[in-house]
C-alpha cells in the first residue's frame, strides 16, 4: 500500500512539473511576428483606418509613387497595406510606363541607410565577441584609415556619428572599385575634431563595414546573410538581388548621372552601386514583413524563434544615448533615438529608429512593444520630391494613437509619459487629467459606454480649461485621443450599458 501511494504521488509530482512547465514556457515565449486584430494587442481600429487616407494623399500630391506600411505590437501585425505603384515612370518627366506595376504588400524595397542598422547590428556581434573594444582606434584594425589626423578616432564615434568625417564624398566619380572607394575613404581627412561634433556621415558606416570585412574575413554581405538574416529567416532581405525579382521590387530614380535611366532592380545610393552593391552605408533590399522580424528581434531583447543574434545585454546597449552632450542628436551604438521629426507620437527617450534616403523609415518603441514601418519609392521617379518627413511623423502619430486611445487607463499613460517631458506648466495641470481619467477607468471596468461617453465629454473641456497650461502637441494628442475613445463608447449598443 506504501510503495502504491509512492508511486501515485510520483506520478502526480511528473504530471504537474510538465504541465507547469509548459504553461511556464507558453507565458514567456517571445512574441513572432503574425496577422492578427488591433483589438487582441488594445489597439483601436479607427486611426490605424485612417493611415490610409495620408499615404494616399501623399501619392495623389506625388510625395511618392506607392507605399507598403506595417504596425505590428507584440508581434501582432495590426495593419500590413500596399498603396500605389512599385513602378510608374520612365523618366524625371513623369512619362507613364506602358504597364506600371502596383505595389504590393511583399515589394522588395531598396532600404537605404536603414542598411546602416544590419552593418552596426554585425559590428556588434564582433564585439560581443571580444574582437573589438568599442574606443579602440580604427586604425589599430585598419591602418590606413590613420591618414590626414583619423588615428586616434574611435570605433565608438564611428558607430555614433562623431568621428568629424564629412557627411559624403562622391565616391562614384572617382574611384573606379571597391577597394578604390575604400582606401579614398580611409584617406579623407576629417571636418572636426573627433568627439567634438555630431555629424551623420556616410563615411562613418563605410568604415565600419571594412571593419566587419577586416576581422570576419567575409565581405559585408556574405556576413550580414550568414550570421543575421538567414538565422532570422529573412528570406526577402538582401544585397543585390537577382534579375529574377525585379517585378517584386520598388523602382527607384530617373539617373542620368550613372548613364542608368530609371533605377530597377539595382542599389539606387551611387556610392554603394560604385561600390559593386555592397556598402555598410546602403546597398540592402527588404520587405515590410523581412524587417517587421528584425525589429521583434530587437524588442525580444536579440532573439526570435529560439535564435539569438544578440546579446540581452548588447540590445540594452544599443537602445542606449551616447550623446547627452548633443541635445537633439540622441544616438545610440546604431539607432537614432527620440527623433520626433519622423517618430511622431511614437517617440520617446528608447525609442529606436532610422530612415532612408529613398523613402523608407523604421521606428521601434519599446515601452509600447509596438514597431511601425513605412516603405516608399519617394525618389521614384526624382529626388526633388517633397520630403516624406510629415507622411512619416503622421502614420507614426496614428499608430501611437490606436494604443493611447484604448482605454482611459492608456490615455492617463499618455499624460504621465508627457508630464516626464514637461509638456506640462504645472503639476497641478498633468494631475487634474489623471484624476478625471482615473474615474473614467471605473466605468470602463463597468462597460459603462454612456457614462463613459459623457465623462470623456468633461474630460475635453478640462483639456480645453487647461490649455494654456500645456504644450500645443500635448493638447492636440490628447484631445484627439479623447476623440477617438468617445466614438469607440460611442459606438457600443446601449443594452450593455452596465449602470443604465
Amino acid at each position: 500500500m506504501k510503495n502504491r501511494l509512492m508511486s501515485v504521488m510520483l506520478a502526480y509530482v511528473l504530471f504537474a512539473s510538465v504541465f507547469f512547465a509548459g504553461i511556464s514556457t507558453t507565458a514567456t515565449a517571445a512574441p513572432i511576428v503574425q496577422p492578427g486584430t488591433p483589438g487582441s494587442v488594445q489597439m483601436l481600429q479607427e486611426p490605424l483606418d485612417e493611415i490610409d487616407d495620408v499615404i494616399q494623399q501623399g501619392i495623389a500630391d506625388q510625395y511618392m509613387a506607392g507605399s507598403v506600411f506595417l504596425a505590428a505590437r507584440s508581434g501582432t501585425i495590426v495593419k500590413e497595406d500596399a498603396y500605389g505603384y512599385a513602378a510608374r515612370y520612365l523618366d524625371d518627366d513623369f512619362t507613364e510606363m506602358e504597364n506600371p506595376v502596383e505595389m504590393q504588400t511583399d515589394t522588395i524595397f531598396d532600404l537605404a541607410s536603414i542598411t546602416k542598422v544590419f552593418t552596426a547590428t554585425a559590428a556588434m556581434q564582433l564585439y560581443e565577441q571580444g574582437k573589438f573594444n568599442l574606443d579602440d582606434p580604427v586604425a589599430d584594425y585598419i591602418p590606413e584609415f590613420a591618414q590626414n589626423g583619423k588615428s586616434d578616432v574611435t570605433i565608438r564615434q564611428l558607430l555614433t556619428h562623431t568621428s568629424g568625417f564629412p557627411a559624403w564624398i562622391p565616391l562614384y566619380q572617382t574611384t573606379d572599385s571597391r577597394e578604390e572607394a575604400y582606401q579614398e575613404v580611409f584617406a579623407t581627412p576629417l571636418d572636426h575634431e573627433p568627439g567634438t561634433h555630431y555629424g551623420y556621415s556616410d563615411l562613418n558606416m563605410i568604415t565600419i563595414g571594412a571593419l566587419v570585412e577586416q576581422i570576419s574575413g567575409k565581405r559585408l554581405d556574405e556576413y550580414i546573410k550568414e550570421n543575421i538574416t538567414e538565422p532570422l529567416g529573412m528570406t526577402d532581405t538582401m544585397f543585390n538581388p537577382p534579375e529574377s525579382l525585379k517585378d517584386r521590387m520598388a523602382a527607384t530614380e530617373y539617373q542620368p548621372q550613372t548613364d542608368r535611366e530609371i533605377v530597377w532592380g539595382e542599389v539606387h545610393d551611387e556610392n554603394a552601386w560604385a561600390m559593386d552593391g555592397v556598402a555598410g552605408h546602403a546597398g540592402l533590399f527588404s520587405t515590410a514583413q523581412d524587417l517587421a522580424v528584425f525589429a521583434q528581434m530587437i524588442l525580444n531583447n536579440g532573439e526570435y524563434q529560439g535564435t539569438r543574434i544578440l546579446k540581452t545585454e548588447t540590445v540594452d546597449i544599443m537602445e542606449r544615448n551616447e550623446l547627452p552632450e548633443f541635445p537633439g542628436s540622441a544616438h545610440s551604438l546604431a539607432w537614432e533615438l527620440n527623433q520626433d521629426w519622423y517618430m511622431g507620437d511614437l517617440s520617446g527617450r528608447k525609442t529606436m529608429g532610422h530612415t532612408g534616403f529613398t523613402g523608407t523609415s523604421i521606428v521601434i518603441n519599446p515601452s509600447k512593444e509596438t514597431v511601425a514601418i513605412l516603405l516608399t519609392n519617394k525618389v521614384h521617379p526624382t529626388r526633388e520630391a517633397p520630403s516624406t518627413n510629415p507622411i512619416r511623423q503622421e502614420v507614426a502619430g496614428k499608430t501611437a494613437a490606436a494604443i493611447n486611445a484604448w482605454s482611459a487607463s492608456t490615455m492617463k499613460a499618455l499624460v504621465e509619459d508627457f508630464a516626464d517631458e514637461e509638456a506640462f506648466s504645472s503639476d497641478a495641470a498633468a494631475h487634474s487629467l489623471k484624476v478625471h481619467l482615473s474615474a473614467v477607468s471605473h466605468y470602463e471596468g463597468q462597460d459603462a459606454a454612456d457614462k463613459i461617453v459623457k465623462h470623456m465629454e468633461g474630460f475635453k473641456n478640462l483639456l480645453e480649461h487647461q490649455r494654456e497650461n500645456m504644450s500645443q502637441d500635448a493638447y492636440k494628442t490628447l484631445k484627439t485621443d479623447a476623440d477617438y475613445l468617445i466614438n469607440k463608447w460611442g459606438s457600443v449598443p446601449h443594452h450593455i450599458n452596465a449602470l443604465e
